[in-house]
């Protein structure tokens, strides 16, 4: 219980002047007195939901589905021993811990009205550390193209670390401030996921001293910037777009007064779309203007506000002055192509997947997402794509990123290791597999799944496995 959890009066006061009439004061504070049940989601460009629940009863976890999410679950693992964060399950990205409330706003911007299409081009203004990120491209299968963007640098590397445990391959990484998207990418984006720095109010079952420091005057300084934010995005966002605005915030000036914001600003340009239809007991956190304002003891889950804007028509944007400096990469020509297909095929039996284009930087090869090409010359990216090999005198030294976002089960190069060996794996150490040896490179399987790629030396296999993914200790 977090019974000494930090509810300051004056907040509570606001919370009792918007709760809706069907909820009351008391069984908000006992909501936030109560710590979080756990929740995960399915990754599915690693798995099936099918498969994971068939593992999940072999290792005694209990499963209970998230209404508004077809891939997530709450659930209770026994934690003693092995936390569920090294388990070789997430270690392999078949999963990602994620609160459940936070899956709300991308299930609400893939949410299907009349024949829409695929989305192509999708933004996350503020991505990390990468939940809705990961869930993002999941639902977009790897095709086109995901800018996510993170203001704090420090962020950036803790984003890209789990984009690259879940096997995304069509992201591009930048390092702004949400501002800027409005001038440098107008009218880019089938779809914008804003999901706003906010107070945090709806956080206190995560984190007791989340309000701590909560004041009025600091909320309505955030609401003011995400004022600034929505009016980017929906800049960058074309016409005909979706733009889900989002935070794990619960005061009206961050949420609907920002939307009304918007909709003062852009007139006939805006609409609000309803979300009644997101899931089944939706109409229990539904307002007015049909957004979700959710609070937490409605479905046991974060204070959480979710809202669904269509862009009819095409608006202003800010003029800026564009100094990007050299292009550091150049296209790979076609026989430069074809041999780097044809020595990938051959050495590993894995064939470069459509929608895509190679990139070269000095020795370095790259595999950029077509959809992104419209771009490069409109802003600066941090990371595009994935690294997929080192090019050198006798050939290419495939990356680790190759095996875990390419191998698709018709890899010909492979290795099964044990239990011991994957946990010796995931370590960082080097493998001496029993009465075995081979040559060049290999895919690294275990349990059924891609875990990295290593290198024969001799009678052992070279670790790839990147530093920012080893653990040393409380292991599987």
């Amino acid at each position: 219980m977090h019974s000494n959890v930090a509810l300051p009066e004056e907040f509570l006061s606001t919370i009792a002047s918007i709760l809706p009439t069907h909820l009351n004061l008391s069984d908000f504070i006992q909501a936030c007195q109560r710590p979080l049940r756990k929740s995960i989601r399915v990754n599915t460009l690693k798995t099936t939901v099918v498969e994971f629940v068939e593992q999940a009863q072999v290792k005694g976890w209990q499963l209970e589905p998230i209404p508004w999410c077809e891939h997530g679950f709450w659930i209770t693992a026994d934690e003693s021993e092995v936390p569920l964060g090294n388990t070789a399950e997430h270690m392999a990205g078949l999963f990602y811990i994620q609160e459940a409330s936070s899956m709300m706003p991308v299930s609400a911007l893939f949410m299907q009205q009349g024949q829409e299409t695929p989305l192509y081009a999708v933004l996350d203004m503020a991505a990390a550390p990468g939940s809705k990120t990961t869930q993002i491209a999941a639902l977009m299968d790897n095709h086109g193209v995901l800018v996510a963007n993170e203001y704090s640098a420090s962020r950036v590397k803790i984003l890209h670390a789990n984009i690259e445990r879940c096997g995304i391959r069509n992201v591009a990484l930048s390092n702004f401030d949400g501002q800027v998207f409005g001038g440098w990418l107008p009218e880019q984006f089938d779809a914008v996921l804003l999901d706003a720095p906010c107070s945090g109010e709806g956080t206190v079952r995560k984190d007791p001293d989340a309000m701590k420091n909560w004041s009025k005057a600091s909320v309505l300084s955030i609401a003011s910037t995400q004022k600034n934010l929505i009016e980017s995005a929906f800049q960058a966002l074309k016409v005909g777009g979706v733009l889900v605005y989002s935070t794990c915030t619960l005061s009206r000036e961050e949420n609907q007064e920002v939307c009304w914001h918007l909709k003062q600003t852009y007139g006939d340009a805006v609409s609000f779309e309803r979300l009644d239809s997101l899931f089944e007991q939706a109409s229990q956190s539904i307002t007015e203007e049909g957004f979700l304002h959710i609070f937490p003891q409605t479905y046991d889950c974060e204070g959480f506000f979710v809202a669904r804007i269509r862009k009819h028509a095409s608006v202003a944007s800010p003029k800026v002055k564009k100094r990007l400096g050299k292009f550091p990469f150049e296209k790979a020509s076609k026989k430069i192509c074809t041999d780097i297909s044809q020595q990938l095929k051959k050495s590993l039996g894995i064939s470069l997947p459509e929608e895509t284009t190679l990139w070269l930087r000095e020795n370095d090869v790259w595999l950029f997402p077509t959809a992104l090409e419209p771009m490069l010359t409109e802003l600066r990216f941090s990371r595009m794509g994935i690294k997929i090999a080192e090019a050198h005198k006798h050939g290419y030294r495939w990356q680790h990123q190759v095996a875990t976002t390419l191998a698709t089960g018709n890899d010909t190069h492979r290795i099964k290791l044990t239990k011991e060996e994957a946990r010796e794996w995931f370590m960082g150490r080097d493998i001496r597999p029993q009465q075995t040896s081979g040559q060049g490179e290999v895919i690294v399987y275990y349990n059924g799944h891609v875990i990295g790629l290593g290198k024969w030396v001799s009678n052992r296999i070279k670790n790839g496995l990147p530093r920012e993914r080893v653990k040393d200790k409380n292991l599987f």
